[in-house]
């Protein structure tokens, strides 16, 4: 489903994301109808913009998080530095895709989000960082709970910041997929994050993807 002031916009996604055999737009809306919409349509993945004129995007992302069995959010933006970006990630949203994203890529990255992957470019994020100093570093206590992670949870916390699924992971270090889930769920256990989103930004801030495993 896409959320979008735009009916240029709304349109546009729908036509390129319709092309694939594999995935159908449900639905389109305008803001102040989107949770009715996706309470009606039940998506498995919302596009929703972050700045709306008639509702706040942050807004719908709040109310879309209190639904049971809720679909994946990601946020439509018209720039990778979008101050509201940080706030959407750390309330629940699973990456962000922007709006001149080349038409050839938007569906792979829908289908990242049904597979549970991040939408989330380190470019991206550390150009919201840099821009947001105040959002940037680690303290000593994330620092330490970072440390606690082993050489292969590393390589799977760079890998779910590059956006991968647990499948897709596990085809890249030559794991099984419950494997990588149980990586995963054990860092996001001890990095003490709420979401793959979360773990990925604490990875950026922790320079992780500046390192030797984000050279991939």
């Amino acid at each position: 489903m896409v959320v979008d002031d735009e009916a240029l916009v709304r349109s546009g996604f729908e036509l390129i994301l319709n092309a694939s055999d594999d995935i159908q737009v449900v639905a389109t809306s305008i803001g102040r109808d989107a949770v009715d919409t996706v309470r009606r349509e039940h998506p498995d993945v919302v596009l929703l913009d972050i700045r709306m004129p008639d509702v706040d995007g942050l807004s719908v992302l709040r109310e879309l998080r209190t639904l049971p069995e809720g679909p994946v959010v990601a946020m439509l933006t018209t720039f990778d530095t979008d101050e509201y970006i940080l706030t959407a990630l750390r309330s629940g949203a699973a990456g962000f895709l922007l709006k001149d994203t080349e038409p050839g890529q938007l569906p792979q990255l829908v289908r990242t989000l049904a597979a549970g992957g991040v939408v989330l470019s380190p470019k991206a994020s550390r150009a919201l960082l840099h821009d947001h100093p105040e959002q940037g570093g680690i303290d000593d206590a994330e620092a330490a709970r970072v440390n606690r992670l082993t050489d292969r949870e590393r390589d799977v916390l760079v890998l779910i910041a590059e956006g991968l699924s647990n499948a897709d992971i596990g085809a890249r270090i030559h794991l099984s997929a419950g494997t990588v889930k149980d990586h995963v769920s054990a860092i996001l256990t001890k990095l003490r994050v709420a979401s793959r989103v979360q773990a990925a930004l604490l990875a950026q801030r922790a320079g992780l993807l500046d390192g030797p495993e984000g050279q991939r």
